[in-house]
């Protein structure tokens, strides 16, 4: 069989537990197993190297050799041959388990609850400042009438005559011993004979549940709640499992928040951006002043210290910043249009010195054209 070291053979340090052994054998098992590499040599020799290695490691003694003397003190006791479960103690089907989750119950056991998700929307304001709601969720709860059982009052469910109350059985298909769930009892371990009125056998009957969630001050969209115990009920009187209520934070009609801060557009008029003046700023605690200086251009940012959300993630504190917009005047009278007519016929000849920008813009396009024209 093979001589390479079986430390490498599973990847793993030679340090390794005994979970870790297990863990890595499970995993190549999974990747070379001949029946899902049907034809393929290479697939099924790294199989039995792994199963090789695993053997030897997993065994204190053999390992103990192993490490001291090599490959030379364990050839007497290696064992290439035998079934699928040569040291380890452990079928096919546990290999699914750990990859793809198992979730069955061992030994007769119940299972826990099954975990609900509850999306929750919420307004700004009660995101930033916190809040108590009340939800209602369609749940499944223990049955009162048989505790949680699923027999009948004054009954017990009774051991499971397929699998002998341990839930699981076994099939033998030549060397290959694969575990499946007892399909009598689900994995349960026992059956019932005479079944709950209330209930029918399930143990668990559906109930419209009403709960008060406590919203921490300074959640947001993606945030999630965990209540724990208020998911489904489990079977046979199982724990229940955790409710996860997700936050989804409304669209506001003034202010967008991005992490601790907060922006907002204020529009002013073109009077009160060219001579300066005070502004009443909504924040989430109130209005505050905001001074605008004169000669201020659209697209200006101030920013407001200590006005944002403090998160329920950290401590600091955010800001609002307010972008400040320009607004056009509409609707002029007569009288309006030419007082501004009058103020345009002031500004005649001297546009880059009121209008830098502007006048910049226009010189680029004076020299694009003649640029053109060269």
């Amino acid at each position: 069989m093979s001589k390479k070291d079986y430390y490498e053979v599973l990847g793993v340090q030679r340090n390794a537990s005994e979970a870790e052994l297990k863990k890595a054998y499970r995993r190549l098992a999974m990747k070379h197993h001949p029946d899902r590499n049907p034809g393929d040599k290479s697939a099924e020799d790294n199989f039995k190297e792994a199963k090789e290695a695993y053997e030897i490691l997993s065994d204190a003694q053999k390992r103990a050799a192993y490490d001291q003397f090599g490959h030379a003190g364990v050839d007497q006791s290696a064992g290439a041959g035998g079934g699928f479960h040569g040291g380890g103690g452990f079928s096919f089907s546990d290999i699914f388990d750990d990859v793809f989750g198992g979730g069955r119950s061992q030994g007769g056991g119940t299972q826990r609850g099954a975990d609900l998700a509850y999306n929750l929307e919420l307004s700004l304001e009660e995101a930033v400042h916190g809040n108590t709601v009340k939800i209602n969720i369609p749940t499944k709860v223990s049955c009162t009438t048989c505790n949680g059982s699923g027999a009948k009052k004054g009954s017990k469910p009774s051991k499971c005559t397929t699998c002998g109350g341990v839930g699981q059985v076994r099939m033998q298909q030549g060397f290959f011993s694969i575990q499946q769930t007892c399909p009598k009892c689900h994995g349960k371990g026992k059956t019932i004979t005479d079944p709950c009125g209330t209930c029918y056998g399930q143990g668990r009957v559906s109930k419209q549940k009403t709960l008060s969630v406590k919203i921490p001050a300074g959640v947001d969209t993606g945030d999630r709640i965990r209540l724990s115990g208020e998911g489904e009920a489990g079977e046979a009187g199982a724990p229940a499992g955790d409710l996860y209520v997700q936050i989804r934070v409304r669209q506001h009609p003034i202010f967008t928040r991005e992490e601790n801060d907060l922006y907002c557009e204020v529009p002013i008029s073109f009077s009160s951006a060219t001579l300066g003046g005070e502004l009443d700023v909504p924040t989430l605690d109130g209005r505050v002043k905001l001074k605008i200086p004169p000669e201020t251009q659209t697209g200006k940012v101030f920013r407001l210290r200590g006005k944002g959300v403090k998160s329920v993630h950290n401590s600091r504190l955010g800001d609002l910043l307010c972008k400040v917009t320009i607004e056009t005047p509409v609707n002029l009278n007569k009288h309006q249009k030419d007082l501004l007519e009058q103020f345009e016929e002031s500004m005649s000849g001297s546009r880059g010195k009121h209008s830098p920008k502007a006048g910049s813009w226009f010189d680029s396009v004076k020299q694009f054209f003649e640029d053109m024209k060269s």
